[in-house]
């Protein structure tokens, strides 16, 4: 009975130092566990702290490059808006004229001198006094006559010369710039392509692209030869133009893709401004017979009693009648063209 105690006291004695071995055991382990958490969300913490940081870099560097780049831009437009020019010189640079201001001012003298001359013929006469008083509308209605003759009418004709010369390089403007980018896909310098669109392109377009790439071959910058021919053609088209080629030039990037997008830009406009011409086509047309209608009921009358008509060129009363006449016809002129004219 004593040997029987003595084994099992034994047993439990050396069961009981494994249990304790094996709770040391486990409590190492999981201390040995607990640690390596510790040390691999320490890792993931550092790795995550580093992503961020990395990340935050990036959009900083980001917003650095697009400041840089709106600085850019915003400095190009200045330089830009500086060049344009609305006196005579760039006007007739606008029209595509190659005569000088000085040519210009002898013809609109002579222009005024033909409307004066015209008034002149119409005979008209200075009214009778009035209570003592008399009133000369002869000389008012000459220098009236002069001052749309030498001034108006030639501003008027070199203003629809320079809108249709831009109407019409604007036509063309996009299948230049499709020219640019197939030859800069094909591994062709930006000159080359530039002397190709001046050689192939027809007028306004290819003359003023051959100044552009004769400027660049006498050695003038990319950037001073392109601000020229913002200068000489004053568009919208030509400022995303510009503004493409220069940041280019500064910053790097894939041109013939920038100038791909660019293309359909400019189509795009082309086509909202067509679509807009066609919407407006029957206000337009509405407003032209309105506005012809008093001119053809004018001329109806002088057709058959020229008598009743010129009393409006003769008598007095007749001048303040036309002088009102035309106030109104410019007012109502004017608001139906603001009304279905769009800017685009």
């Amino acid at each position: 009975m004593a040997f029987f105690t003595e084994n099992l006291m034994i047993i439990l004695m050396a069961l009981l130092a494994f249990v304790s071995i094996g709770c040391v055991g486990l409590a190492f382990e999981y201390e040995t566990s607990r640690d390596k958490a510790r040390k691999r969300a320490k890792t993931f913490r550092y790795m995550g702290a580093h992503k961020y940081a990395a990340a935050d870099e990036a959009s900083t560097r980001r917003k650095q490059t697009q400041n840089m780049l709106k600085k850019m831009r915003e400095q190009d437009e200045q330089k830009r808006s500086s060049l344009v020019n609305n006196d005579t010189e760039g006007m007739l640079s606008k029209a595509g004229q190659d005569i000088s201001p000085k040519t210009f001012y002898i013809y609109s003298a002579v222009s005024a001198a033909l409307f004066i001359g015209a008034m002149f013929y119409t005979g008209a006469e200075g009214p009778p006094p009035i209570a003592g008083i008399e009133i000369k509308s002869r000389p008012l209605m000459l220098l009236i006559a002069g001052l749309i003759g030498g001034i108006g009418f030639p501003r008027w004709v070199l203003n629809f010369l320079a809108k249709r010369r831009s109407q019409q390089i604007i036509n063309q403007f996009a299948e230049a710039i499709d020219v640019i980018v197939r030859g800069v896909k094909s591994g062709l310098p930006l000159n080359e392509c530039l002397q190709i669109i001046a050689r192939e392109s027809s007028a306004p377009l290819g003359p003023e692209f051959q100044l552009l790439s004769d400027n660049l071959k006498m050695g003038t910058s990319l950037e001073r030869g392109l601000l020229q021919f913002y200068k000489r053609v004053p568009l919208s088209e030509i400022n995303f133009f510009v503004i493409v080629l220069s940041i280019q030039a500064k910053a790097g990037g894939n041109l013939s893709e920038a100038l791909d997008n660019l293309s359909t830009v400019i189509r795009s406009r082309k086509l909202m401004r067509e679509k807009i011409k066609a919407l407006c086509a029957e206000a337009k047309a509405s407003a032209m017979i309105i506005g012809a209608l008093p001119f053809a009921v004018a001329f109806m009358v002088y057709l058959t009693t020229p008598s009743y008509i010129m009393e409006l060129f003769i008598n007095p009363t007749g001048h303040m009648i036309l002088f009102m006449a035309a106030g109104l016809m410019i007012t109502g002129i004017t608001v139906m063209r603001n009304m279905i004219n769009f800017d685009i």
